[in-house]
């Protein structure tokens, strides 16, 4: 008789999506880029062949959707990033065990009832405590060792493909891996500092000087002159130039021309105009505040360096100049003059000089649907249903 195929089901927790915002306004927290893949992918390479579905919130269950069993489904969350040894423990939670990092559930194995109430027969805790993503600039604080256990996973027992001796090397030469399709030459590739990692279909242009560790995806391109310091990840087709650092750019998105960003996360389908600029450290030097969603406020992060960041269909105009600790919500257009606040709610329009209006739904349509045909991805129904509900929500945020 065959076996039947476990039921995983990688769960958000709701303070935690909160926190994330605006990132999690259009994907479940498993969905969000660390280090080289998703946390999803993750999950997925360490548990194995099995059914996977999303527990999110409900307006993204169309495009995520939830196959629940009545008796037993391993439930995960999708804030943790995953280890061999945790995912081990996973897999061998008997039913109705939890495992959780003191009041932090991490993983269930049992029915949708008693997911719900909490009702656990046994709760053991992890072996070794994993990185768990709780704050938006954990996901570019981590991004280096994350990424750096992405590369020993995804390359072990392979071959990379040859490098072209137009390239220079400075460090070891097997903590890079270039796969199948991929175009570098003439590029300066430093792994001194973390290893490097080219997609299928990356293109690395002449002059490139990349620091590891570095990441990009598959049909990323980083073009000629960029400088490129760890940790920074490039999401599939996401294109950069200028001077980027320890930055993750979730996936299609664009920062083709000169210009700085650093400490920062970028999502989908956004664009940063050329010579723009987002600062990432304080004049003062002090302690950097950032907008939460959750509270509503500023608050603390203990940090000193945090830049820029850019929810899904948000756009820079040229010559943009962004604070340190700047958050933009989903489909923002900035342009003009001037400093913007250090929070533009999303579907919001202009400057600092000019002031900002809502965009009609209908324009973020139509802005959309241009964006996403040049990659040759159409914007659906279902896509549009997500958009009208962040939008009718996202008011309490302004």
């Amino acid at each position: 008789m065959k076996k039947t195929a476990r039921n995983i089901i990688l769960f958000d927790d709701n303070e935690v999506r909160r926190q994330l915002l605006p990132f999690t306004y259009t994907r479940p927290t498993a969905m969000l880029r660390v280090g080289i893949t998703t946390i999803a992918e993750k999950w997925q390479a360490m548990l194995g062949e099995a059914n996977y579905s999303y527990l999110t919130v409900p307006y993204l269950k169309k495009k995520f959707p939830l196959h629940a069993r009545r008796s037993s489904n391993l439930m995960v969350a999708g804030h943790v990033i995953p280890t061999p040894g945790l995912a081990q423990q996973v897999l061998s939670l008997q039913l109705g065990e939890a495992l959780m990092i003191g009041e932090e559930l991490i993983a269930f194995n049992g029915s949708a009832h008693d997911y719900d109430a909490r009702h656990y027969t046994r709760v053991i805790y992890p072996d070794d405590i994993p990185l768990v993503v709780r704050h938006l600039y954990d996901l570019f604080e981590y991004n280096g060792v994350v990424l750096a256990d992405d590369f020993d996973r995804l390359t072990a027992g392979r071959e990379s493909q040859p490098l072209s001796t137009t390239n220079t090397i400075i460090g070891d030469p097997s903590r890079i891996f270039v796969e199948q399709g991929a175009y570098v030459e003439g590029a300066m590739l430093n792994t001194n500092e973390g290893p490097i990692y080219i997609g299928p279909n990356v293109e690395v242009m002449e002059g490139a000087c990349i620091r590891g560790g570095f990441a990009a995806c598959h049909d990323a391109k980083v073009r000629i002159g960029a400088k490129v310091y760890g940790a920074t990840t490039l999401g599939p087709h996401v294109k950069i130039g200028g001077e980027v650092e320890n930055t993750i750019f979730i996936g299609y998105s664009n920062k083709a021309h000169d210009g700085f960003l650093g400490d920062a996360v970028i999502g989908e389908w956004c664009n940063i105009g050329g010579g723009t600029t987002a600062s990432n450290l304080k004049n003062d030097y002090g302690e950097i505040k950032l907008w939460n969603y959750a509270s509503k406020r500023f608050e603390r992060t203990g940090l000193q360096f945090c830049g820029l960041f850019m929810g899904d269909h948000s756009k820079i105009g040229v010559n943009g100049m962004i604070n340190t600790a700047t958050v933009l919500g989903v489909g923002v257009n900035i342009h003009g003059a001037g400093f913007p606040r250090n929070f533009v709610a999303s579907f919001q329009e202009g400057s600092s000089v000019a002031g900002f209006k809502n965009v009609p739904l209908e324009t973020f349509f139509t802005i959309a649907e241009r964006v996403m045909s040049r990659r040759n991805i159409t914007l659906t129904d279902v896509d549009r249903d997500i958009y009208r509900a962040i939008y009718n929500i996202s008011d309490r945020y302004k």
